[in-house]
């Protein structure tokens, strides 16, 4: 068998109107030593046959059908058909910048890296975000043990990564990634890309961070799932991919560090799913995040991300708030209950209490009130989410997680 320097693995469920896109980007490299692994994950629509065309016209690609199995057996799937000495993921509905690939071999081979992370673009309503990582630089095992997995999950700031989790932004090697990725349990089915790229970076020698960004990340409408299907099958799926990092991480990190970080990380988590207010069976709040935002109080809503239709998809079940506006700079038409997304111009002080901004990451936080505060919005109103270590302990255990961060759904 015929080896390539790098292998693209790609997988693809349900993506048709994205994927030529995505494949014409990769085919289309400036680096041209590589194959192009395709992942048919047993897709219903016309994916399989827009594989199997490219593989046709272009020697590179490589077509894998198989079951649906989801994402993370079509990973596994594509590393195992792969021959490449480094390994790359891209998702099936973005697509990425033609030097990609040669700028990635060039950082991992002057660097001699198991693992390289890059910046990346955020592609939402054809605006385009540059996020770069902060923390740029070459990192040998021992200041990977020390200062950056310390740091990796949980920052110091709620809940913000010190590496972020995605693996589609990252190069990895084949013999290390094949020991990694073939050990996370198939049933992990959320947080797969955290499960990948921290217990991969427990094992790293090398890491190097850029802050070029090659990769762009395309947020769609119809991928963002507005309600909880069902809050227990939630838990339980969270707490498989927090048992199994703490299990993965706990001979590189001392056990006081590892347990704050996947604690926060699970509280983020559990907020973003539920919309920040959590609600018992009969739809009353057992927890509510949002620090001094009582009962009935008139609430502004900044953003229609994850995190922002989940609270109002939560907010039409609880009643607990009066959104009174929705908000985003990434203006367009979206519609929960009564509310449609507004440009961030059509907010005044004297029509709400409080200005919740949708996100838990505190980089992003800080510049969006920076942007609202200098358009005459009160800083007074901009609301904090409650971080009290106590309180979290307290809200996971009554949710029913062990210390080992394994739930009972009893």
């Amino acid at each position: 068998m015929s080896t390539s320097k790098l292998s693209v693995i790609v997988p693809i469920y349900k993506i048709e109107k994205y994927l030529p896109e995505c494949i014409e980007s990769l085919l289309q490299q400036s680096f041209l030593d590589f194959e192009l692994i395709l992942v048919d994950d047993g897709s219903p629509d016309n994916c399989p046959k827009i594989c199997d065309d490219y593989a046709r016209l272009d020697t590179r690609v490589k077509v894998v059908h198989k079951e649906n199995g989801g994402l993370l057996s079509a990973r596994k799937a594509g590393l195992e058909n792969s021959n490449g000495k480094y390994i790359a993921f891209v998702d099936g509905d973005d697509w990425v910048d033609k030097f990609y690939l040669d700028t990635l071999y060039k950082l991992a081979i002057a660097n001699d890296a198991d693992l390289v992370v890059t910046g990346h673009f955020r592609e939402f309503d054809g605006k385009i975000e540059t996020i770069k990582p902060k923390t740029a630089g070459i990192y040998g095992e021992k200041e990977i043990k020390t200062s950056i997995m310390p740091n990796a999950i949980y920052s110091g700031e709620f809940c913000e990564h010190g590496i972020s989790t995605y693996v589609w932004n990252k190069l990895f090697k084949k013999e290390l990634l094949s020991s990694i990725l073939m050990d996370v349990p198939s049933d992990i089915i959320m947080g797969e890309d955290a499960a990948i790229t921290y217990s991969y970076l427990a094992i790293t020698r090398k890491l190097v961070i850029s802050r070029i960004p090659l990769c762009y990340y395309r947020q769609r409408h119809d991928s963002i799932v507005k309600s909880v299907e069902n809050p227990k099958t939630e838990y339980y799926r969270l707490g498989l991919l927090m048992n199994f990092l703490k299990l993965k991480l706990s001979e590189v990190l001392d056990s006081e560090n590892l347990h704050k970080q996947i604690k926060y990380y699970l509280y983020s988590q559990i907020l973003v799913r539920s919309g920040g207010l959590i609600l018992n069976t009969s739809s009353e709040v057992l927890h509510n995040p949002f620090l001094n935002v009582e009962e009935g109080s008139k609430v502004v809503i900044y953003s229609s991300g994850s995190f922002g239709q989940h609270i109002l998809a939560t907010n039409l079940k609880s009643h607990f708030f009066k959104i009174v506006k929705w908000i985003d700079v990434d203006f367009h038409d979206m519609k929960i209950g009564e509310n449609v997304v507004e440009p961030i111009s059509s907010i005044k002080n004297d029509i709400f209490d409080h200005l919740i901004i949708a996100t838990i990451n505190p980089s992003i936080h800080k510049s969006i009130q920076q942007e609202l505060t200098l358009m005459g919005i009160n800083q007074n109103k901009f609301t904090k989410i409650n971080t009290d270590e106590t309180v979290i302990d307290d809200l996971l255990s009554h949710l029913g997680f062990n210390e080992d961060f394994i739930y009972n759904n009893n």
